[in-house]
């Protein structure tokens, strides 16, 4: 329902995406009492057509309900601005996403964990949560991985892969079934699946600034003041929950006065809390595509055939299985000594024990995006698609501020490709992907050419380094899953509170620390779930 009133609340909630939705719900339901008010920038997406379907989340992208932000050029690849797409809608990136449901592996939330010193946010102490948000597919699975209640209904196609038989059990390493958060062949908007009954919603209304006060302790929030400069405060016991995204949590905390002090100053904002990690160790999965020539575009294999008419085929992406490997570790110690020259890098590194996943492939029966390498592919039936993502990239960039605008961009600079693990990683999906495509039996029964862009030649398995980097400087691009510009440990701590500020917590993708070989819907749905039950156990005490 639509905030009338200017009381106080118990909990401001800025950010109405996906873990600003699960917040307002579970506090709701944990507390009905309770006063929520949810501000969110962008408008109530339940009606829009293209939302529900799958196949159509595409004309989703640079439309009303997208930011369209752009990177800063990307020095370590082309030169040239990445698009980062941005979601302004009630249910937030749920809305427009791929529906990939991967958790990850236990490995990244044990590093998560060390980090921040906290067995919460291990696997094991987040797998109550990722069972609390699913309404998982198989009723045979494993019930202590899944969960049969939860408001995100997932689905797979069902089409035989048996390698391994689970990839969202903490172990992904293999060939499995993709998984997604479909309901009946459509998409789940948050809002919907976790109900807002009981809660003030405000949208298509910007937040300003959090408006902070001295305490005996330091600083404590006591509401936030919008755009239009209107006020809107919480209760003495309340708290400003901020679930702005990786992009916008730290550009309101710096608009608020919370950050670095001489990127404030650049733009005249007073120094409230002096918190230079804010916007700091961001980082992003990196992803490149390749397009594939079909031998028998007859057989119907991609859409555009006529015969790609199965009613299966519309009820979530045109993908069957995803893969998910580690790399050589001798080639990865030698790629993370170049970058550490001053450390000693055994087996015990982060990203070598394990070992880890750090490469995530897949082959779509589709092709499309391929104008970002200069090609212009129709979608009639003959062409398929690839890609690779580097899953723990060791690149870190940043988001800070382009003016004390609140409705203006972010400066987003992911710095892809910057290091040489980094490097070593893609180039060796690069390799695995052409071994699969252009040396296998079955990759050479299934596609006649790779469509390559101009100037550049088709890259066996064997192609040097510098052939493969060129190609990765022109394709590579987001993958859509920006994360740690307001860390745990470094900006929040372990319950999600705001250094140096009473009653003023972080919760979304922009606390996750380290990087995770996920989708990360799925941890955020998980986190946020955790999150709540924190916030109302501090709360009762």
């Amino acid at each position: 329902m639509e905030s009338s009133t200017n009381a106080p609340h118990d909990y401001i909630i800025v950010g109405g995406g996906t873990a600003g939705c699960v917040l307002a719900s579970r506090l709701l339901e944990g507390d009905p009492s309770l006063s929520v008010l949810v501000i969110e920038a962008g408008s109530d997406v339940t009606d829009n057509p293209h939302v529900h379907k799958p196949l159509e989340s595409a004309k989703l992208h640079f439309s009303d309900i997208d930011y369209k932000y752009f990177t800063t050029p990307q020095v370590h690849l082309d030169g040239k601005p990445r698009y980062a797409c941005g979601v302004k809608a009630l249910s937030g990136a749920v809305a427009i996403n791929s529906g990939g449901w991967i958790r990850g592996d236990a490995l990244d939330y044990a590093e998560w964990a060390r980090q921040v010193a906290d067995d919460r946010w291990s696997y094991q102490g987040l797998l109550p949560y990722f069972r609390r948000s699913e309404h998982h597919f198989d009723p045979n699975a494993d019930r202590e991985q899944h969960g049969f209640q939860g408001p995100m209904h997932t689905s797979s196609k069902h089409l035989g892969l048996k390698e391994i038989p689970d990839a969202n059990n903490g172990a992904p390493q293999g060939v499995a079934e993709l998984v997604e958060n479909r309901r009946d062949g459509l998409r789940q908007i948050t809002s919907v699946a976790y109900p807002l009954n009981g809660a003030h919603i405000m949208t298509e209304t910007f937040v300003a600034r959090i408006i902070l006060s001295d305490s005996e302790l330091g600083k404590v929030a006591t509401g936030v003041e919008l755009a239009d400069g209107r006020q809107l405060s919480v209760k003495a016991s309340g708290e400003v929950l901020l679930c702005g995204g990786a992009y916008r949590s730290p550009q309101v905390l710096m608009l608020s006065g919370i950050g670095d002090r001489n990127i404030l100053a650049r733009h005249s904002i007073p120094l409230q809390v002096d918190l230079p990690s804010v916007g700091q160790n961001f980082h992003d999965h990196q992803m490149v595509f390749r397009y594939w020539k079909l031998r028998h575009p007859e057989k119907g294999l991609a859409m555009g055939s006529p015969k790609f008419a199965d009613p299966a085929f519309e009820r979530g992406n045109p993908i069957d299985w995803l893969a998910t490997t580690t790399v050589p570790k001798a080639g990865l110690k030698a790629a993370i000594a170049t970058d550490e020259r001053n450390t000693v890098v055994d087996d015990t590194h982060a990203l070598l024990k394990g070992p880890r996943s750090h490469l995530e492939m897949n082959v779509l029966y589709a092709a499309f995006g391929a104008e970002l390498i200069g090609l212009e592919i129709p979608i009639d039936g003959t062409s398929i698609m690839s890609y690779c993502i580097a899953c723990l990239p060791s690149s870190r960039g940043s988001i800070t501020l382009g003016s004390q605008d609140p409705t203006a961009p972010p400066v987003i600079d992911p710095n892809y490709y910057a290091t040489e693990a980094d490097r070593y990683v893609l180039r060796e999906g690069w390799r695995v992907m052409s071994r699969l495509m252009l040396e296998s039996p079955e990759g050479k029964e299934l596609v006649a050419d790779e469509i390559l862009p101009e100037g550049h030649k088709c890259l066996q398995s064997d192609a040097s380094d510098d052939d493969i980097d060129a190609r990765i400087k022109i394709g590579g691009m987001s993958c859509y899953h920006p994360a740690a510009s307001c860390s745990m440990g470094k900006v929040v701590d372990s319950s999600c509170k705001v250094f140096g500020v009473e009653g003023l917590r972080v919760v979304d993708a922009s606390v996750i620390p380290v990087p995770l070989a996920a989708h990360y819907q799925s941890p955020v749905f998980a986190l946020a779930e955790q999150a709540a039950d924190i916030i109302l156990t501090d709360r009762r005490n």
